[in-house]
């Protein structure tokens, strides 16, 4: 494991968040999306684009019965595997049992006697700028806002990879659970960029970083790693990574011996924060959604 380092003094000039000249930099070009504003303890109301969009669906072919109808937006996963075992489901007629295959596109599904369209058409796409200081869950036992507080809600509707309570930046959400679990998955090796703002010798742990970081669940090995100066002892430590493991930035940058005090994701995949304003939803693009599906091999 590579070895905490002592905090190093100034290496740039005047600048940073709010400033209005940018300080001299030692690598790499700046990416404005960091730049723009401090994060807010509270998220303003989003009066944009909360619904995202919708690409057409592909068809999936069979499926399990308790998938069809969480991804038909009949009931959860959970509300599902309770309503087959109960009995409340049938196929074609005929008593549902747990795990039984079924055909969206052929085969009949009913639910307490109500037909349900399991041949899904179509699924939504949410690319949400989420704050700081919201939690990515569906629900919070503490009553915080969730991400769920800051789009136009949908049955089935999941994120697509986890942000920490106090990260921010781009946070996907589609009905497609399949594309959602594709994206998020290892393999995939789907890149995502973070930009964290930090005190410490961020020249030097950009240069230790690229050699692969240890950490205690493995090793890291970045994609890109790059230090901007935004002055006053505080850099702007961008890096690009290929998973996503549980507050893993972070603990990159503790183990760096760098200071975070904030955390942004810029990219997900072909998908940037660009200009969104914190707080804000919108469509993909077609280009994002041609990249999405070559990624997810559709």
């Amino acid at each position: 494991m590579t070895p905490p380092r002592k905090k190093s003094g100034s290496k740039g000039g005047v600048g940073g968040f709010g400033a209005k000249k940018s300080a001299p930099r030692s690598e790499g070009a700046p990416t404005p999306e960091w730049r723009k504003k401090k994060p807010k303890p509270k998220t303003p109301p989003n009066t944009n684009n909360r619904k995202g969009g919708t690409v057409e669906a592909r068809d999936e072919g069979p499926m399990r019965v308790q998938r069809a109808l969480a991804r038909a937006g009949a009931v959860s996963r959970r509300e599902a595997d309770r309503a087959v075992a109960e009995g409340r489901v049938q196929i074609n007629g005929v008593r549902a049992e747990i795990g039984q295959l079924v055909d969206p596109a052929r085969d009949v599904v009913t639910l307490d006697g109500k037909r349900i369209a399991t041949k899904v058409t179509e699924h939504r796409w949410i690319v949400l700028h989420k704050p700081a200081a919201v939690m990515t869950t569906r629900r919070d036992p503490a009553g915080r806002t969730t991400v769920f507080d800051l789009i136009d809600d949908v049955p089935g509707l999941v994120y697509v990879g986890r942000l920490d309570f106090m990260t921010e930046g781009v946070l996907l959400l589609t009905t497609d659970g399949t594309a959602a679990h594709a994206l998020t998955h290892p393999s995939r090796e789907v890149e995502r960029t973070y930009v964290a703002t930090v005190q410490g010798d961020a020249v030097t742990a950009a240069r230790e970083a690229r050699k692969g970081i240890e950490l205690e669940d493995g090793l890291v090995t970045p994609v890109e790693v790059l230090a901007h100066s935004l002055g006053g002892r505080r850099w702007a430590f961008e890096i690009t990574i290929t998973e996503g493991r549980n507050h893993e930035v972070r603990r990159i940058c503790e183990t760096l011996g760098l200071q975070v005090e904030r955390l942004v994701r810029t990219r997900f995949g072909p998908v940037r924060l660009g200009a969104m304003e914190s707080g804000t939803a919108r469509a993909l693009t077609s280009t994002e959604r041609e990249v999405l599906d070559a990624l997810i091999g559709a």
